[in-house]
């Protein structure tokens, strides 16, 4: 009997676990533990040697047998009746899981288990950790808290986690059954925001309420520079929290900021809201709202910001942006802007009214969605004085702007052997001067990739034969010239030309005399037109008539060209054995070339007409072509046999290195290229020799500084009209060569301190703003300065280590531009133009920055447009401040604001906005 009962209670415990009941599950593990622990601590007798039975003692009976016999069988569900009465639902819907590092204590008599030390419990969607947790069976809560470490510091606190949403409590008393809690000291992340509360009950895993909560963006939790306090609030996490009265405080001092009832959206995704206007005062224009409207979260791909600004004097704008992408497929933005722009009051002398717009779309597809078919679109167009006119301080890095320019295109490639692409594009160039607009709507091109008929089908090519080779290519254009008063009217069209052009070029290369290099090659033209002209002399009215005739023509050209090429090698050296010079070697890359031309006449595309002279007696008969109005040019009706002539030298030298560890000398560039080239016309009758054109560049100090010039020499003089005669210069007492022309541009770059990495070309979106307009990518003609649209937080900086000695190292950066153009073409001898451009920034202190963009005239002794830039650091905030102040743009404009997305209406803007001028 001593056997059996342990044995039939084993099997009763085994059976109740199948039911889920709080206390009887508690009994049945204290019990186990107790008879577990008592066993253990029992001394195991040795064994003895007993005589073992021969025949089975049938009163003697295994466990196991016990436990096998005595489960219950399967019994069959009765169909003829069935419990009407519904299981007891049970306590406990999901397995508990715990552990901790130091121990695990249950008290049976409490119905409590205690974890100590890095605790943990698991209970469905719910994870709480804590250095102390306590599990209370009989009321189902969970109580979790610190502990106090060695020194006495409070740690471990409590980490609760419900699905996505995680709670940094001081401590926390959760109930398993209701799935409520009280939470005390509450740090709870909202959707980029975090919510401070002394105390927060927890409904259920969708509400939340707390008392006296603060909600910042700020990265020190622990002393947040600023917080807007909630005296009572409801959270729904990842939807919206809802307040009572709460106002701004600023390092815990209230400021009269605030609101009686406050709704903030909380969302991970984009949602569709209200977007807060700036408001200022306008000189002629008085008060206005700028910026304000409603974003449209259409889907997870597209989205739609309206935005306009609107004056008092009547003055209006509106303005459209839309982005859309979706991954590996394509992305892209789409903007419009309308002002209508109203000076003065309406019967007063200097009261105008104007209309600007201006379109902008850009595309681009992804690599990774059709290698064998592309589609792009960069336009930028509209009124040639918006970016002069507009009022929107967006448009501030833009405005010196000279040209819109836009094209939108479409290739295709089959693959193959020879390979086939084609593309469409639809290209537009407008001047914002002379408001004359180029276009063409559209351009097709065509071509067949090289063939090698007498190639062989292994092995490399060799000879003149098996160099052969010969392409395909085909360019048609409809093209447009109009001016703004008729952009998309239907007059724009009336002057439309449209064409087509073959090419097929024939070449071949081969050797000759090992180090030469020989290329010939012959092209096929043909060019279809859809309109010519017919010209003759009206002797009624005394006038030549030119009459366009519509339909087909057509012409055929070719000519022939040949070039002999080589490479010559040369080395100084300074280095001799024993010694380590300064310069070790300077090496100079020659490439001397020399062409020959052949253009034949066909003159055959000619026609006369005859103009009688005023005294009515004598005539004289005037060459045309009807091919004069054509899109690719016209055939040449002279006969031209030219040789070129062009040498490209390379400069480089090996320099001892200045690191003593290095074991090869330091290999520098003294010229990237210096090139010379000219041209004798064998079939001309005079001037037969074009001016030797100069041309060079190279880059100092590390790539830094980069120089680039031209000049253009002229061998022959002028006479005392300053016109070219067939004479050369110095057989007219001068020089060799008569300097007609030069330039020079520099550009340089310096930084210092710790803005060495800087890269100046992806400073962010106000650059990407300027790019997008058809501007520098820099910011020598200043940048955009809406600071409100461009409010998001930089990337995290290092932390740096506190000095007690002030840091020398101020972080700065400096961009210089220079250009110097020279004329004396006709013995003018003057500085066409002569300009140095400057921007600079000054990090004067980890959290304030100064930057300037400015230039000077070098020629009219003046300053270009400047801009001066300030902005401070705030933690959570930022201020800045950006000032133009002098020009007729003169203005100024402070910004302070929120740098996180989810407070960024939270700001204060004020602007000076500069006059305008019609």
């Amino acid at each position: 009997m001593a056997i059996q009962k342990p044995s039939h209670t084993f099997t009763k415990i085994h059976l109740k676990a199948l039911h889920t009941n709080n206390f009887k599950i508690l009994f049945a593990l204290s019990f186990t533990v107790f008879i577990n622990t008592f066993s253990f601590a029992q001394d195991i007798q040795k064994p003895t040697d007993s005589i073992k039975p021969t025949v089975k003692d049938s009163l003697v009976i295994n466990a196991k047998d016990i436990i096998k016999s005595e489960a219950p069988a399967e019994k069959s569900q009765d169909t003829t009746a069935t419990d009407s009465i519904k299981p007891k639902k049970e306590t406990l819907e999901h397995i508990v899981k715990y552990k901790a590092t130091d121990y695990t204590s249950f008290n049976q008599k409490k119905q409590k288990l205690y974890l100590y030390n890095e605790a943990e419990i698991d209970y469905g969607d719910i994870n709480i950790k804590s250095g102390s947790i306590t599990i209370d069976y009989s009321t189902n809560t969970v109580y979790a808290k610190g502990i106090l470490d060695s020194i006495g510091e409070y740690s471990q606190a409590p980490i609760f986690t419900q699905g996505a949403n995680i709670v940094e409590p001081d401590s926390i008393i959760f109930n398993t059954k209701s799935e409520k809690a009280l939470i005390y000291n509450s740090k709870t992340e909202q959707s980029g925001g975090t919510v401070i509360a002394q105390i927060t009950k927890k409904e259920n895993d969708s509400v939340y309420f707390i008392h006296r909560g603060k909600y910042t963006t700020a990265e020190d939790l622990e002393d947040p520079e600023y917080y807007i306090l909630l005296r009572k609030a409801k959270v729904v996490p990842g939807k919206k929290i809802v307040t009572g009265l709460a106002n701004l405080f600023i390092y815990d001092v209230p400021t009269p900021i605030g609101l009686p009832f406050g709704f903030f959206p909380q969302s991970e995704k984009q949602t569709s809201g209200v977007i807060i206007p700036s408001f200022g005062e306008q000189n002629d224009r008085g008060y206005f709202l700028q910026n304000g409207g409603y974003y449209f979260a259409i889907s997870d791909y597209v989205d739609l910001a309206v935005l306009g600004d609107y004056y008092t004097n009547g003055s209006y704008g509106l303005r459209l942006e839309n982005t859309y992408a979706k991954r590996y497929k394509f992305r892209g933005n789409v903007g419009f802007r309308y002002e209508n722009l109203i000076t003065s009051e309406r019967g007063f002398p200097d009261y105008g009214k104007s209309t600007v717009y201006n379109l902008r779309w850009s595309h681009s597809q992804d690599s990774k969605a059709n290698p064998s078919s592309r589609f792009s679109a960069s336009v930028n167009l509209g009124s040639s004085t918006y970016y002069r006119t507009s009022l929107n301080q967006v448009n501030s890095g833009a405005f010196l702007n000279n040209t819109l320019a836009s094209s939108v295109s479409y290739s295709k490639t089959f693959e193959g052997e020879p390979s086939v692409n084609f593309s469409v594009t639809a290209t537009h160039s407008q001047n914002t001067n002379t408001e004359q607009i180029n276009m063409t709507l559209p351009t097709f091109q065509g071509n067949v990739s090289r063939i090698f008929p007498f190639a062989p089908k292994v092995g490399s090519k060799k000879g003149i034969i098996q160099n052969i080779n010969l392409q395909y290519s085909v360019r048609g254009e409809n093209r447009i010239q109009t001016t703004d008063s008729l952009f998309f009217k239907k007059e724009m069209f009336d002057d439309a030309k449209a064409g087509f052009q073959h090419t097929v070029p024939l070449s071949t290369n081969f050797k000759v005399f090992k180090h030469f290099s020989l290329s010939a090659s012959t092209s096929l033209n043909e060019v279809w037109t859809f309109k010519t002209i017919d010209r003759y002399y009206d002797n009624v009215n005394d006038e030549v008539i030119t009459e366009t005739i519509n339909g087909f023509d057509s012409f055929r050209t070719y000519n022939f060209s040949t070039s002999l090429g080589t490479t010559i090698y040369g080395m100084f050296n300074f280095k001799k054995e024993g010694e380590n010079p300064k310069i070790h070697a300077i090496r100079h890359v020659i490439r001397p070339s020399i062409s020959y031309n052949i253009n034949p006449a066909f003159d055959k595309y000619y026609d006369t007409y005859e103009v009688v002279s005023a005294d009515g007696l004598t005539t004289e008969d005037v060459e045309f072509t009807r091919f004069e109005q054509g899109l690719f040019g016209t055939p040449s009706k002279n006969f031209s046999s030219s040789m070129g002539i062009s040498i490209a030298n390379n400069f480089e030298a090996k320099v001892r290195d200045k690191d003593s560890t290095a074991t090869e000398p330091k290999k520098i560039i003294l010229l990237n290229n210096l090139n010379f080239s000219t041209s004798y016309n064998f079939a001309g009758d005079s001037l037969q020799w074009s001016p030797v054109r100069v041309s060079g560049g190279t880059q100092l100090f590390e790539n830094k500084l980069s120089l680039n010039f031209g000049a253009t020499l002229d061998p022959y003089a002028l006479d005392n009209n300053n016109n070219r005669i067939d004479k050369f210069n110095i057989d007219n007492g001068g020089s060799l060569f008569r300097l007609t022309s030069a330039n020079l541009t520099a550009s340089y770059s310096l930084s210092g301190g710790k803005g060495d990495q800087k890269n100046d070309s992806e400073s962010g979106a106000a650059i990407q703003e300027n790019l997008r307009s058809g501007g520098r990518d820099d910011d020598l003609f200043g940048v955009s300065e809406d600071f409100s649209r461009f409010n998001e937080e930089k990337g995290d900086k290092e932390e740096e280590e506190p000095s007690e000695f002030y840091n020398f190292k101020i972080p700065w950066s400096l961009r210089l531009a220079y250009a110097v153009n020279y004329s004396n073409s006709r013995r003018q001898s003057e500085i066409s133009s002569h300009s140095l451009m400057f921007s600079g920034d000054i990090e004067l202190s980890p959290k304030w920055s100064v930057g300037a963009s400015s230039g000077y005239d070098l020629k009219d002794k003046g300053f270009t447009y400047t801009q001066l830039r300030f902005e401070r650091d705030l933690l959570s905030w930022r201020m800045n401040f950006s000032w133009v102040p002098f020009s007729a743009r003169s203005s100024w404009n402070f910004f302070i604001g929120i740098k996180s997305n989810i407070l960024k209406d939270l700001k204060y803007e004020k602007r000076r906005q500069p006059d305008q001028r019609l």
